[in-house]
């Protein structure tokens, strides 16, 4: 049968990752099967289309991508509120607590999906990533004194955390020069999600690594749909993939856990020396990083720019967290 409508997708990662691998063998096919054939999703990956950044304004257009991911820490400005996950830095530690956290959040928060209408978006689904993992050039002892050290984060929540440990940080650009300056001394150590630290194989110039699957990354990505594409839709189509929705969120969870496990392995296997974080040490760098200080700084600016209902929204958050949590 063929099918009576083509999605285009856009995606910045090529295929064959943790999320890519998930979306293209699980929740393309769940579209095709609840639509008996009538939605068929075209493809198009590696930044083809657009790449992370351009993503949001590509999809919100709608002529170039029906659907794609947007990456809301890429759009600070257009989805402000959806910058308050990543300032917790310490999360569920199990994946289908951070699935289950996710979904409350845009079940009992309309204000996130608020956020995305505004911008011509649907959220479809969301996934999530790998957690964060401290790579160093030499073994730590521990991470709330990190004076005379230089690292490199994107998150600008990371940035703050690390210079509240008494780091110093620097901006560089995403690529292979960052491994080079692991080896020559310019950098001591990176705090990135763990896929991306493989991806340019940080662990081979920083083989010393600390983790936690607590250390969630509050990283989330959201496989949105041009609103006027999606209100095209007829309301059988719309449940159809609503339907592939719910049987992709029922797989993340265990697939968050099992890739973590496959990933750490991974790295062993390529010489980095990895230990997990304990409860201990955990909450003595939550304490160090003085996030409550951090996010009410936050607060205030959004506040300066016309975001009236950060702090509440931040509230919020937190209170599901602390619920997903028990």
């Amino acid at each position: 049968m063929a099918a009576q409508r083509v999605l285009r997708y856009t995606d910045h990662e090529p295929y064959g990752g943790m999320r890519t691998t998930l979306i293209n063998d699980v929740f393309f096919p769940a579209i095709e099967k609840e639509s008996q054939g009538r939605l068929k999703v075209e493809a198009h990956w590696n930044g083809e289309t657009a790449i992370s950044y351009d993503a949001l304004a590509t999809i919100s257009d709608g002529s170039k991508a029906d659907m794609g991911i947007v990456v809301p820490e890429y759009t600070a400005k257009q989805l402000p509120l959806h910058q308050i996950f990543k300032s917790f830095a310490v999360g569920p530690d199990r994946g289908v607590q951070q699935v289950e956290f996710f979904r409350r959040v845009y079940r009992e928060l309309p204000e996130f999906s608020a956020e995305l209408e505004r911008n011509n978006l649907v959220n479809l689904q969301f996934f999530l990533g790998y957690p964060v993992g401290f790579f160093t050039t030499k073994p730590l002892t521990s991470l709330t004194n990190l004076q005379n050290t230089t690292w490199r984060t994107a998150s600008f929540w990371h940035q703050a955390y690390l210079t509240n440990t008494g780091a110093k940080t620097v901006s560089l650009p995403w690529n292979n020069d960052i491994s080079t300056a692991l080896q020559d001394g310019r950098l001591d150590g990176l705090m990135v999600n763990l896929d991306s630290g493989y991806d340019i194989h940080a662990e081979r110039a920083a083989p010393n690594i600390l983790l936690s699957p607590s250390l969630w990354l509050g990283h989330v990505y959201l496989l949105t749909m041009n609103k006027k594409t999606w209100e095209s839709l007829d309301e059988q189509d719309r449940q159809a993939i609503q339907r592939a929705a719910a049987t992709t969120q029922k797989a993340l969870g265990a697939t968050l856990d099992n890739n973590l496990t496959t990933m750490v392995k991974t790295l062993e296997q390529e010489g980095a020396h990895v230990r997990y974080l304990d409860k201990a040490e955990l909450a003595a760098w939550q304490k160090a990083i003085n996030s409550p200080q951090v996010q009410a700084q936050w607060v205030e600016k959004q506040k300066g720019e016309g975001v009236n209902n950060a702090g509440e929204m931040m509230q919020k958050v937190e209170a599901l967290l602390e619920e997903t949590r028990r």
